[in-house]
């Protein structure tokens, strides 16, 4: 298999994986997690015989600035301080022919989220409640057979509702459970998600070729409990990547990728619709290193260059405005074949 077919072989995992995106009820924080599922960073490495590929992905999200539409604003508009999280993501794919790929994945979520809480005796104090959950499943079907080469492909896939929906107790705040449907790891819907990308080959030669790739997904909920449903996303991305020669069986391949993301009202008796949803575009510097046939590595920051929220310019909306986000977003992934 040359580069270039392996590159393409490996891009249908690029139409994979709509995770969450969370704002918070109440408060409002957009988390866009779901930018970590598209782009160069879900590579994964050459097929083997067997096809079957295992993936483990790292990505951190520090979410301590308040913006209310396109610019920051004061951290006391909005109830909610700061949410820390970082996102472990177990994923395995099959590649069952040249024209079909099945993949599945399943998130669990470290989190730390600060915020005004009431406990129950009435006080009120910004309190940090840790939560450790899985969220989320996601099982896709891929079809790679659009052209020959595997460069086009489509996917649908299915999110299931398997991860926390529903908040725990903390001490003496088991009246006000701290949680809200928007920044659990799930979200109790099940979620349809379609894709589509495309990768070219600029150049010519194994060594030193240089690629472009785009792609998107679109997620929509069509079923969903607790008076919550997700507003509909859109994620995509846009990039080039360069495979330097090494001499040697390790291969160094920079990247550098735009990522964009578009991002509904939540609506339902527990969302807050007038303070959900956003517009963001990123700017994304990477690497892969190709470690063997068998093992890749892929880490990138991922820099804001835009962002709108839909929030409230004042304390408006239940005594709350503003959506909390993060200056820098932090990606790695393995990935090894068998």
């Amino acid at each position: 298999m040359t580069h270039a077919l392996s590159v393409r072989a490996r891009l249908p995992l690029l139409a994979a994986i709509a995770a969450l995106a969370l704002p918070a009820t109440a408060h409002a924080c957009a988390c866009g997690c779901g930018i970590f599922d598209v782009g160069d960073g879900t590579l994964i490495p050459q097929a083997s015989d067997s096809g079957f590929s295992v993936f483990y992905r790292y990505a951190y999200m520090d979410q301590n600035q308040n913006f209310e539409q396109g610019h920051k604003a004061p951290a006391a508009d909005n109830s909610d301080q700061r949410i820390q999280t970082s996102f472990h993501t177990l994923g395995a794919e099959y590649m069952i022919n040249h024209k079909w790929m099945v993949m599945a994945q399943l998130p669990i979520y470290d989190r730390h989220f600060t915020t005004s809480a009431t406990d129950d005796a009435g006080n009120t104090a910004n309190v940090t409640f840790p939560l450790t959950a899985t969220g989320d499943a996601m099982v896709q079907l891929t079809y790679t057979g659009l052209s020959g080469d595997m460069s086009n492909g489509l996917s649908f896939g299915v999110k299931l509702p398997t991860g926390r929906a529903s908040s725990p107790t903390y001490g003496h705040y088991t009246q006000n459970p701290p949680y809200d449907p928007d920044t659990l790891p799930g979200t109790g819907s099940t979620d349809v998600q379609v894709g589509a990308y495309h990768v070219g080959h600029i150049g010519v030669g194994r060594e030193g070729a240089a690629h472009w790739f785009a792609q998107a997904q679109y997620k929509i909920a069509v079923a969903t409990q607790n008076g919550y449903r997700p507003g509909n996303e859109i994620d995509s991305a846009l990039g080039v990547s360069y495979d330097l020669a090494t001499g040697g069986a390790t291969k160094f391949s920079p990247t550098l990728q735009l990522l964009g993301s578009v991002r509904a009202r939540d609506s339902g008796v527990n969302a807050v619709p007038l303070n959900s949803g956003y517009q963001r575009l990123l700017i994304a510097p990477g690497v892969r290193v190709q470690v063997s046939r068998k093992l890749s590595v892929y880490a990138d920051v991922e820099l804001p260059i835009a962002q709108y929220n839909n929030a409230a310019s004042s304390v408006a909306i239940e005594g709350t405005a503003g959506q909390l986000v993060a200056p820098a977003l932090f990606k790695m992934q393995v990935n090894y074949g068998f």
